[in-house]
């Protein structure tokens, strides 16, 4: 096998050729191994990854589906995926091969899951997680099966909609006179029902003043410490919204206090947690009960609705 010693710095490394997807062949060439049984060990899983073999270990084909993941998700989404695989799925299975992982070993992670005493929504979030992965394997690798299947599912879905009621509404932006951002910031994220991200990416040229109108055509992300612009989480989530006269009225006056405002510039420059604190200090000032800042859009379903529906909350989730 090409595994090699580096002499100048006491490690060994691997230089091997494969062929990539377009049947071009490569050469790749990976240092810093103490052991040579850990560069050969490398080298035989990389060379299997290339083939796509089912033998591959858990780790190979977890970072082949992250990356094709990373094509088709939102990076939050990948995130998220990302945390709950290095943090609980892969310190189990990493350097198994993926053919050899049976049911038996998924219920025995799951019995250690369970006894971490999680919410039974995040228990349901890593079985998706890792079941997901699963089905990859099954049908882009040829893997025979998904063990998940056989060893039955951990967690439930805990659904919970919570939201104001108009008045708890009302009692909110009272709160908040001493606050103009805030209160205007609200009462846009309740009387228009989109989402924060939505709500952080929108600029001047987004609102028609004179048909009080909002067009919805991104939202904001924040990806590693970075502010990224990208489009709305679905395509049917590009549209625009009629936005009642007094609302529009108090974003714009909004507006006006900003020093050369761009068209693009962003409105609401401002992060999750100053919407948060705002929040805090309204509830704990009305008596109003804290919800999450995503919950203002079942309240708005809700007012929409004028009644508590649970298949119009779901459309809004």
């Amino acid at each position: 096998m090409p595994v090699y010693k580096d002499e100048e710095r006491g490690t060994w490394y691997v230089r091997c050729y494969y062929e990539d997807f377009t049947g071009k062949k490569k050469q790749i060439k990976k240092r810093g191994f103490k052991l040579q049984r850990e560069a050969k060990e490398w080298e035989t899983d990389f060379l299997r990854k290339q083939k796509g073999s089912t033998d591959m270990t858990f780790r190979s084909m977890y970072e082949i589906y992250i990356e094709d993941m990373g094509h088709r998700c939102r990076q939050s989404t990948i995130d998220g995926k990302e945390h709950v695989f290095e943090k609980l799925i892969l310190p189990y299975f990493e350097n198994k091969p993926i053919n050899k992982i049976t049911p038996k070993d998924i219920r025995a992670w799951q019995n250690e899951m369970i006894a971490k005493d999680y919410s039974n929504s995040y228990l349901d979030r890593m079985q998706n997680m890792i079941t997901a992965l699963f089905n990859y394997a099954v049908d882009y690798f040829n893997l025979s099966e998904n063990p998940c299947h056989k060893a039955g599912r951990m967690g439930k879905r805990e659904v919970v909609v919570n939201f104001w009621t108009k008045d708890e509404f009302d009692r909110i932006l009272t709160a908040m006179e001493d606050d103009p951002t805030a209160h205007v910031s609200f009462s846009l994220l309740y009387y228009s029902g989109i989402r924060f991200g939505e709500f952080l990416a929108l600029a001047p040229k987004d609102f028609d003043f004179e048909k009080n109108t909002l067009d919805i055509t991104k939202s904001l992300q924040r990806v590693k410490k970075q502010d990224v612009v990208t489009p709305p989480k679905t395509p049917k989530s590009i549209r625009n919204i009629i936005i009642p006269d007094f609302v529009m009225k108090e974003v714009k006056d909004y507006m006006l206090k900003f020093y050369n405002l761009k068209v693009t510039d962003r409105v609401f420059p401002f992060t999750k947690s100053y919407i948060n604190n705002a929040m805090a200090r309204a509830c704990k000032k009305s008596g109003v009960k804290k919800i999450r800042i995503h919950d203002i859009r079942h309240s708005h379903a809700c007012r929409s609705k004028g009644r508590f529906e649970v298949s119009v909350l779901f459309s809004f989730i």
